[in-house]
Formats: structure tokens, sequence, C-alpha cells
């Protein structure tokens, strides 16, 4: 499992792989100084149903990744997360066969 450091003190488990993808579309957006909502499940036994964080250009993150090399990207994988990136309500962080927009799905 890698992390995501959000803001420079919340760290989210993320396996290395999405990471990897993750760090391509995020990359992507705020090179173009573009701010979007990322939303996951939360985890077993947490008191909340879906995370969602504003990744924006003035927002420290930092991606660490338990192995040395994270896997393969899948350029398919990363078409649909980038699109989902775009839609009005974000990026919904999925396995890799089902990665959809928020809207997608009905998420309000």
């Amino acid at each position: 499992m890698g992390v995501l450091v959000y803001g420079g003190h919340q760290e989210i488990e993320i396996d290395d792989r999405m990471l990897a993808h993750l760090q391509i579309v995020i990359g992507s957006k705020l090179r173009r100084r573009e701010g979007f909502f990322v939303s996951w499940a939360g985890a077993a036994g947490a008191d909340c149903g879906r995370v969602t964080i504003w990744v924006d250009p003035a927002i420290t993150l930092v991606f660490r990744y338990n192995a040395v090399t994270p896997g393969g990207i899948d350029r398919e994988w990363l078409e649909t997360l980038m699109a989902a990136s775009n839609s009005n309500h974000g990026l919904l962080m999925t396995e890799q066969s089902a990665p959809l927009a928020a809207e997608t799905i009905g998420v309000t």
C-alpha cells in the first residue's frame, strides 16, 4: 500500500498501482492549474461512507509508494480516471474495472 499525503499531514492509504495512476491524473490537472474533487469509500469500520478531498495547486501532495515500481500504467484506466476528474462531481476512486465519475452512479 502506498500513501497519499494530503496537505502535509493527512495520510491516505492507496494501492500502489492506483496511486501511480492518480499521480498522473493529478499531475496533469495541476499543471493546468485545475482543481477537482477526489472521492473514495471510507475504510471498513470508519464512521463515514465516503471521503472527498479537494485537490488544488495550493495544497501540498506527497505520493509515497511501498514498492520501488508500482506496476504498469493502463492507458484505458488512466483515460477513464481523467474523464471522471473532469466531471462536476470529480473522480471517484474504485477498482480498475470500474472507475467512474460520481455523477454516473448518482452521487449528488
